[in-house]
């Protein structure tokens, strides 16, 4: 699934090309993406405005639309946005028209979604109830992960991937994040100490960052606006690297099943969490 990196990714990418343009046109092949509101509902109110900026919210982009519009997609786990392709791509559900170029939502499983709110009250409640701080925000840190998994006995990786919580992580961050931490993933939330709170938020914007810089990890489905690959799954610490050596300590890299999610660690240097006794 497309995390933070890979959508900011696409937002820098697509930002100059779309801000100042004017949407001509946009086509919902499928339905389902913008239900329960009406396709032709949506192409009518979105036809003619103008992107105002392009921004992103967690793994959201938010299109900023004249009259106080926004139209929010979400790529989750197949999405893929093409722009200009030469040829039509497979699997596309929308396709919009702005300025002179033309850009196309591919989604093979058809999870991606689209979302119109109309002013910026109605895009925050939405989010409100959906998305916790950005891990670039100045307030995102050891004493605040501390307060939020207060109480939490749940594991730490799902903890980290609930978007309530901290927008923007996925499956991949959160692994690649605990292992920078030297926390393993089953570790109570609520039952860090305060250094490794501090550690594992400065990992959080640490593996972030370079996923940004690697301009986003292509290991499925996830492209570029032109269709190139991103190369964050090129540099990896623990992420797919099952039994392969660790690249601190050299003992293999385990794969365990966390909250029904596939994670890697190393069971050296995340040391296994004890069991409370009583």
């Amino acid at each position: 699934m497309p995390e933070l990196p890979e959508v900011e990714t696409i937002r820098g990418q697509l930002a100059p090309i779309v801000e100042g343009r004017r949407i001509r046109e946009i086509v919902v092949l499928d339905p389902r993406w913008c239900a329960p509101l009406e396709a032709a509902a949506l192409a009518q109110a979105v036809r003619g405005r103008t992107v105002g900026r392009l921004a992103r919210r967690g793994k959201y982009l938010d299109w900023q639309l004249s009259g106080e519009l926004h139209l929010l997609m979400h790529l989750r786990m197949t999405g893929t946005l093409l722009l200009d392709p030469a040829q039509p791509p497979p699997y596309v559900r929308v396709r919009m028209l702005v300025g002179d170029h033309t850009l196309h939502f591919s989604d093979p499983r058809r999870f991606g979604t689209g979302q119109l709110l109309a002013g910026d009250d109605q895009l925050e409640s939405f989010l409100a109830s959906r998305l916790g701080i950005e891990p670039f925000d100045e307030g995102f840190d050891g004493a605040l992960l501390r307060t939020l998994a207060r109480g939490r006995r749940g594991p730490i990786k799902p903890f980290l991937l609930d978007q309530r919580n901290v927008a923007g992580i996925g499956n991949i961050y959160a692994d690649e994040a605990l292992f920078r931490a030297g926390i393993h993933p089953l570790r109570a939330a609520g039952a860090l100490a305060p250094k490794q709170y501090a550690r594992l938020a400065d990992a959080v914007r640490e593996v972030l960052a370079a996923g940004v810089d690697a301009k986003g990890a292509s290991i499925d489905d996830f492209r570029h606006l032109d269709g190139a690959r991103g190369s964050f799954q090129d540099r990896f610490l623990v992420h797919r690297r099952a039994d392969e050596p660790c690249p601190d300590c050299g003992g293999p890299i385990s794969k365990i099943t966390v909250g029904g999610r596939g994670t890697y660690l190393c069971r050296h240097c995340q040391p296994v969490p004890r069991r409370r006794r009583g």
